[in-house]
């Protein structure tokens, strides 16, 4: 009979690394690439019946850790400054960063639990105490201000607002803004065509009260010529436009 073994849990494939390193107490800039190497693949048989999701990211890490072992047997290749190139290297990095974001996400944390323990207390004051206005004194306040200076000062204020004011556009009048009803102007022109079936655009808009009336009826026409309710001939150039309902 074989024996069930529980498998720790790792976040992912650096999560299982930085714990063979810790593990083995190695320096990270140092990696025993062959050692670390046949850890992991060791965890990675344990782990076959694992969902095949999860397994790909591991198993990636597993041809990397392959991939630097092969290379780490060749001879080293120099850089464009002429170093021998790591082939560690890239993996480091990742793990670097892969710890850093870790243990912020631990310092967070525990940030979390700590501020669920704070406990504020709504403010409960007396309603006197609330009500409470400090009292003005007008003496301070004032201070060595007399009458006659503040009514200088007061003046002072007023010929600045008279300033402020155009002498041309002040006596304009003013400019009301014409309001058009789209529905209802809609329903003028639908009912205008049923009435003459064909017609003049001109003489349309010749009936309209406004600039702000022509331009709503020219958007009225315009949506009827485009859902195809009517048609729309111009013989020439300047010839008048005629529109012609297209529905029985």
């Amino acid at each position: 009979m074989a024996i069930p073994v529980k498998l720790e849990v790792f976040e992912g494939p650096l999560d299982l690394l930085l714990h063979l390193i810790d593990k083995n107490k190695v320096d990270i800039y140092d990696i025993p690439i062959v050692e670390i190497t046949e850890q992991y693949l060791a965890y990675i048989r344990q782990m076959e019946n694992q969902d095949m999701n999860v397994m790909s990211e591991f198993l990636v890490m597993a041809a990397t850790l392959i991939d630097i072992k092969c290379r780490m047997l060749l001879p080293a290749e120099p850089d464009e400054n002429g170093q021998e190139e790591d082939p560690r290297a890239e993996l480091v990095q990742k793990l670097l960063e892969y710890k850093m974001y870790k243990y912020m996400s631990y310092e967070l944390r525990d940030k979390q639990v700590d501020a669920n323990r704070n406990i504020f207390r709504t403010r409960q004051l007396p309603p006197e105490v609330e009500k409470y206005r400090e009292p003005i004194n007008y003496e301070e306040l004032i201070g060595d201000q007399t009458l006659a200076k503040l009514n200088e000062i007061f003046q002072n204020l007023i010929r600045r607002q008279e300033d402020k004011i155009d002498p041309i556009r002040s006596k304009y009048g003013n400019i009301e803004k014409d309001e058009v009803d789209l529905e209802t102007k809609t329903v003028y022109v639908e009912e205008y065509i049923q009435k003459h079936r064909s017609f003049s655009f001109r003489k349309l808009l010749e009936k309209q009260g406004s600039k702000m009336e022509v331009v709503v009826t020219f958007l009225v026409v315009l949506e009827l010529i485009k859902t195809g309710r009517v048609s729309v001939v111009q013989e020439n150039i300047f010839d008048d436009i005629m529109i012609t309902s297209n529905e029985a």
